[in-house]
């Protein structure tokens, strides 16, 4: 499943940012655990499904297929959403956790199930994982854009945050001035540790540091640290 577009980017960064986790520092050197915000997974149900009828039978469902092509179904613990497709196709959003999510697609076939139809649990598979935190500490989003361009991008007219694109693992990274950083594309909550563990010195290369007065100003720019 694809993760790309500006207004998902936009959708995330809406996210509740503040405060992460305390961490034991041998397993996160920088003392932040970012925290997850939600869990994107799939799973095939194993057959064809009568969208209708488990919409006028469901509780919490709505189906308009004029405007979309599924069954749009709620559970309140874990508080999920579920998007049902004929074909047997499911996709479940909003857990906070990998089980979460295991846990409300599970709750979901067997609603179909109850319904009526042989609903089966089959390949089920976390497809991203969205993950926010605090630095603490304002970026130098300009310096840091020019200096690693062969990862991201800053247009600050379009969207105030840098996206940086990590090849390894391979996750997108929204960066803001204020130091809030959201993190998204991963498939497990160890991509989201090893990229936030790999962009801290780099953000913190580029914190900006208060100036006072201009005796005291220091206008040399950091030496880039490259990520592999």
């Amino acid at each position: 499943m694809q993760i790309g577009s500006e207004q998902v980017w936009l959708h995330m960064a809406q996210y509740n940012l503040e405060g992460c986790q305390s961490v034991d520092l041998a397993e996160h050197p920088s003392g932040i655990v970012p925290t997850l915000q939600n869990i994107v997974s799939t799973v095939n149900l194993g057959c064809k499904l009568d969208l209708k009828i488990i919409a006028l039978q469901a509780r919490n469902a709505e189906y308009n297929p004029k405007r979309f092509a599924a069954v749009i179904m709620r559970i309140r613990e874990p508080k999920t959403t579920a998007l049902i497709f004929a074909s047997g196709k499911m996709v479940c959003t909003g857990a906070k956790s990998e089980e979460q999510s295991k846990l409300a697609a599970r709750k979901y076939a067997r609603v179909v199930q109850k319904v009526g139809f042989q609903a089966q649990f089959m390949d089920f598979k976390v497809q991203n994982v969205v993950a926010s935190c605090d630095v603490k500490f304002p970026i130098r989003l300009e310096r840091l854009a020019l200096h690693h361009n062969a990862f991201c991008s800053f247009e600050p007219e379009i969207f105030p945050g840098l996206i940086y694109r990590m090849k390894d693992p391979k996750i997108v990274l929204l960066i803001f001035v204020s130091g809030k950083i959201v993190l998204t594309g991963a498939k497990s909550r160890d991509q989201i540790k090893r990229g936030f563990e790999q962009i801290y010195p780099v953000v913190l290369e580029y914190r900006k540091v208060p100036q006072i007065g201009n005796e005291g100003k220091d206008s040399r720019d950091p030496v880039p640290r490259q990520l592999t």
